[in-house]
């Protein structure tokens, strides 16, 4: 029986550790932290062999046929390090799309923009005729899905991360996207280039069978994909090509795909997202009047400029998912106003100099966790305070009915939260719970 050993029990860890069993694999799973007793004892009834509290250096010289790591864990931990240099260290994607051929994948990564596309494309995806899931690095992981359905004619919308395109080896979407390349994760990749090399990863299997949408608009983008063996779809705001807006519609090979005023979600950059989703979309076999109606039914995705509530005549939005400041520019440029800007959390080493072309775009701004001292620095009028409670309860200080509170931390949550979606139900609740 071959051997496989799992390096973390994070959701993904756990779905391909279960996966991997059950297609007759010894498993051994690792992880730091001692896991509670339940679960513990749930994997030990599967058969998966569990070595938590820590990873002990003989796992290194296991003789395994993969070794697949938890894409939360970095690449550059002194543990890993030591395991890459006998081992190549797989991704649960990469393993889980093994076992299911048959799947059609819809592949989407990219500094910015990939969540709302995935899921607007897994929208559009379930009004087919064809059984379709989406999962990858937004919600269920892949190996869940296999594990639940196996292998069968399916359509699936994957968001992928760098993290985990290092760990890609024979991965090969039916169709992919990079939506743009700008300064992220530096805290983790030694430099840019290796970042955008990681992303680049995701074309590298694809052929003259598959499709990749380029983004004209992007001029890193476009330098890294002017040779590739598979199939091209152009797309762009305004320049004539394969998919681009012309009058107030989306022309996808010359036929209209949907209007602007079908969108219900803010900005410019929207418009892209929901271009590239369809264009996504026809190429994996939907039809046009499909994509338009689901579309038309979209209303964005958690913690991406979302809506919270309206307080004394403010207007509160939640921007968690703005992890970066290229992230943060975007959601500046979807308001008319100036805001008032609640921002700070994890240091991922980008900088923010990249804000400040759009510092007019800030009425005021508070900020907290442990870059705040960088951001008031770029804009000295700016409040410091500690956490993101004393932020919310000074901006509704702060704030006048008409107003906009922007929380858009431009930064990682890892500094005071697990995550950035954690960060951002919290900012909800403490809104909700404004008087």
């Amino acid at each position: 029986m071959s051997k496989v050993l799992i390096i973390g029990a994070a959701r993904s860890g756990l779905a391909i550790a279960r996966l991997c069993r059950k297609m007759g694999f010894e498993v051994i799973l690792t992880d730091l932290k001692l896991m509670e007793a339940n679960l513990k004892c749930s994997l030990l009834d599967l058969g998966i062999e569990v070595i938590d509290g820590g990873h002990p250096d003989d796992l290194i010289d296991l003789d395994v046929q993969w070794v697949i790591k938890n894409p939360g864990i970095s690449h550059k931990s002194p543990f890993i390090e030591k395991l890459s240099k006998k081992h190549f260290i797989y991704n649960e994607i990469e393993i889980a799309l093994r076992f299911a051929p048959s799947y059609q994948v819809g592949a989407i990564t990219g500094t910015n923009g990939k969540t709302t596309v995935t899921t607007l494309l897994g929208e559009i995806l379930t009004q087919g005729e064809k059984t379709s899931f989406t999962g990858g690095n937004i919600g269920l992981p892949i190996s869940e899905i296999v594990e639940k359905n196996g292998d069968k004619e399916a359509l699936i919308a994957c968001e992928i991360a760098a993290f985990q395109l290092i760990g890609t080896d024979t991965f090969k979407p039916k169709c992919a996207v990079i939506m743009n390349l700008t300064p992220d994760h530096l805290d983790v990749f030694s430099d840019l280039e290796e970042y955008y090399q990681a992303k680049t990863r995701i074309f590298e299997n694809m052929d003259e069978n598959d499709v990749f949408l380029r983004n004209l608009d992007d001029p890193e983008v476009v330098k890294r994909t002017e040779r590739l063996n598979c199939r091209t779809l152009s797309f762009s705001y305004d320049q004539v090509c394969d998919c681009f807006v012309s009058d107030g519609v989306v022309m996808l090979f010359g036929e209209p795909l949907f209007a602007l005023s079908d969108l219900q979600i803010l900005g410019r950059h929207n418009v892209i997202n929901a271009m590239v989703a369809g264009a996504m979309a026809f190429v994996m076999g939907m039809d046009r009047d499909t994509i338009r109606k689901a579309i038309r039914a979209f209303n964005g995705v958690e913690h991406r400029i979302e809506f919270v509530k309206e307080v004394h005549g403010v207007k509160y939005y939640n921007d968690s998912k703005g992890t970066n400041t290229d992230a943060t520019i975007i959601a500046l440029k979807s308001f008319e106003q100036p805001v008032i800007l609640l921002a700070g959390g994890y240091d991922k080493h980008t900088g923010f100099e990249d804000l400040r072309p759009y510092l007019s775009k800030v009425a005021k701004m508070i900020v907290f966790g442990a870059t705040k001292y960088q951001l008031k620095q770029l804009y000295p009028e700016a409040i410091v305070v500690e956490t993101l409670i004393d932020a919310v309860s000074l901006s509704m200080k702060l704030s006048h009915p008409e107003d906009i509170v922007l929380f858009s931390p431009a930064c990682a949550s890892y500094d005071q939260f697990d995550n950035y979606e954690q960060r951002g139900r919290i900012f909800k609740e403490l809104v909700n719970n404004l008087e």
